[in-house]
């Protein structure tokens, strides 16, 4: 029986090279790796490692002999671990025994999620995991313990489209005692750096048909492009980018250190207590409001420096000092009331758009893992979403940023503010600037997660949290 099980086993590590093996030279390199484990949904850094740890010539490919000998090392790693995880030792791993060995390594998570994880995993509709499922889910990954089941289960991302209202991500105490979880938002405060200054010019353009409607913005997006280059030369396309770059680290740093406090008040100093999809939506929520009260007069800042005409400022310092001269320090909070109520909606729609796409595409799919670009599409559409039911109220907060009043003088209120663009422009005016936010999200996720990939690499940390080894084998 067992010759009988090795032999079973073999031929399929046998059919499984030979898929591989795209090209039949009887060696698959990085490439037919990459093309042949696509659907799984690992990085280039996964697949280097594989190729790394079986190519024991050094020659940079896996003949049949060192693909076998990988997979069989990797198949005792992972028996190994499935008995760890299998509490009851009857053969099968359920949602309970999921929660417990997350618990066990600082990470908890509701019931709820443990049976989206399981649900992942799960072929046969069972709710549970057995090893066949096991084997053949993290065939190609090298787990050597919890903290890496559980990254492989949790994929955190941070997306960066300029609207930093988003919930923030869950971290293991582990993570957060090992650093991983700064240089985790330093990725990501570099992503939102980089997709920020890429589509710059239509976030000025948004801005540009928010704040004056359609008085000067008649045209298409082209003809006001032309308007802006016309004015102030191409280079008038980045203004406010500075600033809106500057306020990516001190709002991330704010909003995580403020999620995280917030919710050990929730959980009443009890660690071991989950939090909730709505309980985390609530703590995220508040941990934003906080981040943005403190960085709000950046955010005056950044919608007048968009605004500027050729010569009106002579940098950040200059349109401060104007502001505090003519409108007093109360001007830097201008519109803080309708920024404050869109960060629920739009924080809300996020969470729950980006849960319910995540949870469709898995029971659609059961038995693969989503693999980060559908992780990144689902954020995409949530984010969008996100934006459209707060829209209206981010267009109002740019206006009332905008208005230049005079110390003493009164302040229109944003009801008021509501009342007139309706009067004047219809519903459709509190949706005036969209069509140039929508187009920057596709560009911007994109831009933002190549960026966030390679920056954690470089920080020493790939897609999936592992710690890469630095320098590579000497031949011979």
């Amino acid at each position: 029986i067992l010759a009988e099980c090795l032999g079973f086993r073999e031929k399929r590590w046998a059919e499984l090279f030979d898929q591989l093996d795209l090209n039949k030279d009887g060696r698959i390199d990085i490439l037919e790796l990459q093309t042949g484990l696509a659907g799984r949904g690992l990085s280039s850094g996964s697949v280097e490692r594989i190729v790394e740890s079986g190519d024991t010539n050094h020659d940079g490919v896996l003949d049949f002999e060192e693909f076998t000998e990988y997979l069989r090392t990797n198949e005792k790693q992972l028996k190994l671990m499935f008995s760890s995880l299998d509490k009851n030792n009857d053969g099968e791993i359920d949602a309970a025994e999921i929660q417990l060995s997350l618990r066990s390594i600082g990470v908890n998570i509701s019931v709820e999620d443990a049976n989206r994880i399981l649900l992942s995993m799960d072929k046969d509709g069972t709710r549970t995991i057995d090893w066949n499922e096991w084997r053949d889910y993290f065939l190609f990954n090298s787990l050597n313990n919890m903290e890496d089941v559980a990254r492989y289960w949790k994929h955190s991302l941070i997306l960066d489209i300029g609207e930093q209202l988003t919930v923030p991500d869950e971290f293991s105490e582990e993570e957060k005692k090992s650093g991983y979880v700064w240089r985790q938002l330093m990725a990501g405060a570099m992503a939102g750096s980089v997709s920020r200054t890429g589509t710059a010019p239509l976030d000025r353009l948004k801005v540009f048909r928010q704040v004056h409607g359609s008085t000067h913005f008649k045209g298409n997006v082209l003809s006001s492009f032309r308007y802006m280059v016309k004015e102030g030369g191409v280079q008038s396309l980045w203004r406010g980018n500075g600033i809106n770059v500057l306020k990516i680290a001190p709002e991330t740093a704010i909003k995580f250190t403020a999620y995280e406090q917030i919710k050990n008040v929730m959980r009443g100093g009890n660690e071991t207590t989950n939090l909730r999809v709505h309980e985390r939506f609530v703590a995220g929520s508040l941990a934003g409001a906080v981040a943005q009260t403190a960085i709000y007069p950046m955010e005056v800042l950044k919608t007048r420096l968009t605004l500027r005409k050729t010569g009106q400022y002579s940098g950040i310092a200059d349109c401060a000092k104007q502001i505090i001269q003519r409108e007093g320090v109360t001007a830097f909070y201008k519109g803080y009331i309708p920024n404050l109520l869109g960060i629920v909606p739009y924080a809300g729609i996020d969470l729950a758009v980006y849960e319910t796409l995540k949870f469709a595409w898995l029971n659609r799919n059961r038995g693969l893992d989503p693999g980060v670009m559908v992780l990144v599409g689902c954020g995409a559409v949530s984010s969008t979403c996100g934006q459209l039911a707060s829209y209206p109220l981010a267009l109002i907060r740019t206006r009332m940023q905008a208005q230049a009043t005079e110390k003493g003088a009164p302040k229109p209120s944003m009801l008021k503010l509501f009342h007139s663009i309706v009067t004047q422009e219809g519903v459709a005016g509190l949706y005036r600037g969209i069509s140039p936010n929508l187009l920057k999200v596709i560009p911007a996720v994109s831009m933002s997660y190549v960026v966030y990939e390679y920056t954690r690499i470089v920080l020493g940390v790939d897609i999936e949290g592992r710690k890469r080894k630095k320098g590579k084998k000497k031949d011979g």
